[in-house]
């Protein structure tokens, strides 16, 4: 029993590893390409990121709906959907780089939405079938597998931006393909699905009570916080990058060493986090941030937008893993729905509004490139400082999370 049970929990972490690479490549490519394309169709340039911020508003929608359909139907259902939402959404965003129309584009981006909430899901779905001690194990190890998304995602957009007479088309294009492909993967799950509770049976706490509780909230406000401000810089940096005088492929270049950065530590984070617990882990990926901005704000130098993504990315890994991991030790199994789909829309609730704010700080807070920088980097610092409270209230409250 214990047998199939370790072959179980290591097998859906190949799986949603191998998708994570494979599948995930999509996010970085239409995070680089989608507000130069947009900066191309739109007729205000506060709107380039626009494209983006439709992206994470998708997420946002789909995030319940997809959590109740995956503890109905299990995660095989919600992902294969996923995937077909970031198809279709490409495949609209083609049409509208091809007909020249920016509202087809962003609605190409809304449904794409789709699949960055079901990939938000991949890192839930490995903590379902592994064991107590292997739990933040399977987590890490699956956000591992963006590590090879980092590097397909940036090499495919150099490869494909200028494939055809429009620029960008060509991308758009590849993502329809990637999607076609990677659905496959998801036959080799297996996952139950949570059984239905029976007539009667205790079917957990409300939303309400869930948000009561103070490891349960912590852990939201961080992944909120934390995802938020990685968002808020990476959507403005190839606008940044190229403004500032480099060329695209350097933007391709910094934004493939954030996502190296954002994905290589995960082979460790899991451990890191066994040995010295969830609320360090999370404090120290917030000191990151904080050092990353500090890093953007010191210039505008090739040196200095590698410098602020790669510590921006490593920021990000140990604070949203360390939150994923606490939110998932804070409820029982017929709670998950509910806690995933509710931490999900708030996650990506916030990155709408700072995707929406990248492109608004990025080109109308200043008058210069180097002045737009600068207000993102700045923009960061009253959200650190709430996450960083809220990590000192759950210590003073002693609440302690369990370190696995």
């Amino acid at each position: 029993m214990m047998t199939a049970k370790i072959s179980r929990e290591k097998r859906n972490v190949i799986v949603l590893a191998a998708a994570q690479a494979y599948l995930g490549a999509q996010m970085s490519m239409l995070f680089i390409v989608g507000g130069l394309a947009g900066q191309m169709l739109s007729p205000n340039p506060c709107f380039a990121t626009l494209p983006i911020s439709l992206i994470v508003f998708g997420s946002m929608l789909a995030a319940q709906p997809l959590s109740g359909l995956m503890q109905r139907r299990g995660r095989r259902a919600g992902f294969v959907l996923g995937a077909i939402c970031g198809g279709g959404g490409a495949l609209l965003g083609a049409f509208g780089l091809y007909s020249g129309s920016f509202a087809i584009f962003l609605a190409g981006s809304l449904l794409a939405g789709g699949y960055m909430s079901s990939l938000g899901f991949y890192r839930f779905a490995a903590a379902d079938t592994a064991s107590e001690t292997f739990r933040p194990k399977a987590i890490s190890y699956v956000m591992a597998g963006g590590l090879a998304s980092a590097i397909i995602g940036p090499q495919l957009v150099k490869l494909t931006s200028d494939l055809t007479v429009i620029p960008f088309l060509g991308t758009y294009l590849a993502v329809v393909v990637l999607n076609l492909t990677g659905v496959a993967l998801f036959l080799g799950l297996d996952i139950p699905r949570p059984p239905a509770p029976a007539a009667g049976s205790d079917a957990g706490r409300s939303r309400a009570q869930l948000l009561a509780s103070p490891v349960i909230l912590v852990a939201i406000i961080c992944a909120m916080v934390t995802y938020a401000l990685m968002n808020l810089v990476m959507t403005s940096t190839p606008l940044a990058v190229v403004g500032c005088g480099f060329a695209p492929d350097d933007a391709a270049d910094i934004v493939s060493a954030h996502v190296l950065a954002m994905y290589a530590p995960s082979f460790f984070t899991g451990h890191v986090i066994a040995r010295f617990g969830v609320r360090m882990v999370t404090s120290l990926g917030l000191v990151f941030l904080a050092i990353a901005g500090l890093v953007g704000l010191a210039g505008v130098e090739i040196t200095n937008f590698y410098g602020a993504l790669i510590l921006l990315g490593l920021g990000w890994n140990f604070a949203f893993i360390g939150a994923t991991t606490m939110l998932s030790t804070a409820h029982t199994p017929e709670e998950r729905g509910r806690v995933q789909g509710m931490n999900d829309f708030a996650v990506f609730g916030c990155v709408t509004l700072a995707s929406l704010a990248s492109g608004t700080l990025m080109n109308c807070a200043g008058g210069s490139p180097q002045e737009g920088w600068s207000a993102v980097n700045m923009a960061m610092l009253p959200f650190l400082a709430l996450a960083g409270g809220a990590l000192i209230w759950l210590r003073l409250r002693g609440d302690e999370p369990t370190r696995l």
